[in-house]
Order: structure tokens, then C-alpha cells, then sequence
């Protein structure tokens, strides 16, 4: 066996060797401590670093210093570098980490969000994963409770909801089986509720109920969008779509969550939409009774009133006003036919006259 051939058969043990080994012990985590700094521990190839690590690995140094120093300007340059220039070492991830921590701590929320998202990103199965997502929850919960950004780390800008509820879509498509997903959504829901945007508040709770059915969060999705729609409602002249959903969805949490704390809340909801249901009903059928005698469109809807709530001071109306349109298509009935024997001799025809020219 000559030599070359038996280095290469040596190389190629060790390097199976190394592949077969338990991914946690090939793993190395970086660490930071004030004696020695930031250095890699763990992991096979822990000791392997060349002359680019080394660099890396200064600057980080220097970053750290200058952060525990409390210059945040310079310290995010550093950071900055050793993630554009290094960024397939193991210090980029932590470099960029760190970014975000540093806008965090000067109130720069949206510069912190792209940080954090760039970790995400660049670097999926970062050991701060979760980490991250929550650090990006507590950023677009306090943006959307009317925290302001502020610019150069000192001026503050106006409060920017939009921006909040644009940071939690992220956060949901960054993590969707999380803890997280739910309440971002539920967040939206109230982001979008706070500027007056019901239809798209209505779309977050939605997606919500659909998506995560099982989460302790879909009673609250339930009724809150029970009572989104029945804050759509503008009174019983108006297109009754939202009173019928808002009947639908209380109808829903009852049947589904009969022993939350919020029964009470959605029995209420429920008898006034009933009830308003049950007043347009009314309203149509005083249209049909009164503007076109009707009598058949009036009994219809009089009746649906009566069916809807039957136990309310509507239907108690309805039930008056249905008498009253018995009362009165008796009135004007034609005189009943008599007997054939009584009835009046018949006019005789007239003949037929022909002229023939």
C-alpha cells in the first residue's frame, strides 16, 4: 500500500468520523464573558479559526467594548461590519443580534425590528429564534399601544399603528405554530379596530378562528367578532347583513364555549340584534301595508318579526299590526255569492246581425 494512498484513506476516516458525530457536539455556541471576551465554545471544529475569524473575532471585541463603554453609535458600527464582511461566520448572527439590541435601547423600534428580522432571515435555525419573536412581539405591541419611534436615537415621530400591524403579519409569517401567531393576530384585529378599520378587523378574527381553532385565544376571537359585525349595524332601515352575522357568531361562542365568563356579555349582543332583525322586518312589512296594501308582503314579514324574537316588545307589535291587516283585507272582500236559485235571471244575449253587401 503506498503512502499518498494511505494519507488519503486516513482523511477520509477522519472525515466520517466527524460526520457521524452527534449534531449538538458539532454545535459551537458563541459566548461573551468580561474576562475573556466573546470566544467560541463546543463543537467539534470549536478550536478551528483562521486568519477571517480572527478578525471577526477582534471586532466583535472591539464592539462589545465600546458598547459596555456606552457608545451605541460606535458599537453598531462594528457590528455592522463584522455582519456585512463575515457574514458566514459564526459571529454574524450575534453581531446583528446585537444591533438590535442596541436601536432597542436607544427607542429606534423600527431599525430593532429589521435587525432582529435580519437574523430571522439570514440565519433560520439561529439558537435565538424564539428569542427573537418575542423581542419582535413586545416591539410591535408597544408601536400599536402608541409608543413612538424615534429617529437618530432622540427624536420622536408620530405614532405609526400601520406600521404595528405590518410588524405582527412578520411576526405571524415568521412563526406561525408559535404562541405568538395567535395573539399577533388577535392584535391586528384590535389595531385595525382602533383606526376604524372594521372589515379588516374582521378579517384578522376571521383568520384567527380558522386558523387556530384550539387556541385559548379563539373564545375572545368569537365574541369580539360577534360584536365587530354588530358594530356595523345602523339601525332597522338599513341592510341587515351585519345583524344576521353578529346572530350567527353569538349564536357560535354559546354553542361552542357555554361556561366562558363572557355568556353573559354574548346573550346580551344577541337580544339586541334579535331584536333589531326583528324591527326591519316590522319596517318592511309597515311598507308593504301601508304604502302598497299588500296584505300577503305585510302577513310575511309580520310574521318573520314574530319568529326572530318572539318575546320581544317587537313581536308584540308585530302581532298588533298583523291583526290589523286581517282586520282590514276582511273589510274589503267581495260580497260572498248566493244560492244558484236565488240568483238574478241573466241578461239575454244580443244577436248577432250580418250585412252582406
Amino acid at each position: 500500500m503506498s503512502l499518498p494512498f494511505f494519507r488519503r484513506l486516513l482523511c477520509t476516516l477522519a472525515l466520517t468520523v466527524l460526520w457521524c458525530l452527534a449534531p449538538s457536539r458539532l454545535a459551537a455556541e458563541l459566548v461573551w464573558t468580561p474576562d475573556t471576551g466573546w470566544r467560541v465554545e463546543g463543537g467539534a471544529l470549536a478550536g478551528v479559526v483562521g486568519v477571517e475569524g480572527r478578525t471577526a473575532l477582534d471586532l466583535m471585541n472591539r464592539a462589545r467594548d465600546r458598547e459596555n463603554r456606552g457608545d451605541v453609535t460606535g458599537a453598531i458600527k462594528l457590528y455592522n461590519q463584522v455582519a456585512k464582511r463575515y457574514n458566514n461566520s459564526i459571529y454574524a448572527p450575534e453581531a446583528l443580534y446585537r444591533v438590535g439590541q442596541l436601536h432597542l435601547r436607544r427607542q429606534q423600534l423600527v431599525k430593532s425590528f429589521n435587525s432582529f428580522q435580519q437574523v430571522l432571515s439570514r440565519y433560520p435555525n439561529t439558537d435565538r429564534f424564539n428569542e427573537i419573536i418575542g423581542e419582535q412581539y413586545r416591539i410591535a405591541s408597544s408601536m400599536l399601544d402608541g409608543a413612538r419611534n424615534r429617529s437618530w436615537g432622540w427624536l420622536p415621530s408620530f405614532t405609526q399603528r400601520n406600521r404595528a400591524i405590518e410588524f405582527f403579519e412578520i411576526i405571524l409569517f415568521n412563526a406561525p405554530f408559535s404562541d405568538y401567531a395567535p395573539l399577533a393576530l388577535m392584535n391586528i384585529a384590535r389595531g385595525h379596530q382602533r383606526m376604524g378599520q372594521q372589515e379588516e378587523a374582521i378579517y384578522a378574527l376571521d383568520r384567527m378562528i380558522n386558523t387556530y381553532p384550539q387556541s385559548l385565544l379563539a373564545p375572545d376571537a368569537y365574541l369580539k367578532l360577534a360584536e365587530t359585525h354588530a358594530s356595523l349595524v345602523q339601525g332597522p332601515y338599513y341592510d341587515q347583513a351585519s345583524t344576521k352575522e353578529a346572530i350567527t357568531y353569538f349564536q357560535d361562542f354559546m354553542i361552542l364555549f357555554p361556561s366562558d365568563p363572557g355568556i353573559g356579555d354574548s346573550e346580551k349582543g344577541l337580544q339586541a340584534m334579535r331584536t333589531m332583525l326583528a324591527e326591519s322586518k316590522i319596517k318592511m312589512a309597515d311598507f308593504y301595508f301601508y304604502k302598497r296594501d299588500n296584505y300577503t308582503a305585510a302577513r310575511v314579514f309580520y310574521n318573520e318579526a314574530i319568529t326572530v324574537e318572539p318575546n320581544s316588545p317587537a313581536a308584540d307589535l308585530a302581532r298588533q299590526r298583523l291583526a290589523a291587516v286581517e282586520r282590514k283585507a276582511a273589510a274589503i272582500q267581495p260580497a260572498p255569492v248566493g244560492e244558484p236559485g236565488d240568483a238574478a235571471p241573466a241578461a239575454p244575449a244580443k244577436k248577432k246581425r250580418f250585412f252582406f253587401f
